[in-house]
């Protein structure tokens, strides 16, 4: 073997040594990439998910229970001596009040959602980087030329 093919310090490399070289450090870039994503989008999916609960929740609240619980409570509110307008009233106020919480709690939680702030800041610097490289001028030689014909 000749020290070329041995890679030692100072050794020449072979344009399918650069190439695959290359495409092995993109593939690793890309990979990493993806990972980064994948790890700040996970925190915000979780937020997300506690948020579309507490919306869902109060959705159900209001259409399910809302109907039930109000009669109930307006008339144990009417057993107490108050008219039976206000005591449906007072029972309808207090499940606005209810849904409002839970819904100011959604909007709380969705607020907190954000893009990936660091995978995009990677990208764009990755993206830079690789936009500015140039590739090194090589002396052609008679070998190169002869491998290149022979190759095609």
């Amino acid at each position: 073997m000749s020290a070329a093919d041995q890679g030692t310090p100072g050794a020449e490399r072979t344009l399918g040594q650069l190439v695959a070289s290359a495409t092995a450090e993109m593939s690793a870039l890309v990979h990493d990439e993806i990972a980064l994503a994948k790890a700040e989008i996970r925190q915000d999916v979780k937020r997300a998910t506690i948020g579309g609960t507490a919306l869902g929740v109060a959705g159900v609240l209001a259409l399910f229970s809302l109907p039930v619980l109000s009669f109930a409570a307006a008339y144990g509110i009417h057993n107490l001596g108050l008219g039976l307008a206000w005591s449906f009233l007072i029972v309808g106020v207090a499940f606005l009040l209810i849904a409002t919480l839970l819904g100011l709690l959604a909007v709380a939680k969705f607020k907190k959602v954000k893009p990936p702030e660091k995978t995009i800041s990677s990208v764009k610097q990755t993206a830079a980087v690789v936009g500015t490289v140039k590739p090194h001028p090589r002396p052609v030689s008679d070998k190169a030329v002869g491998v290149a014909r022979s190759s095609s």
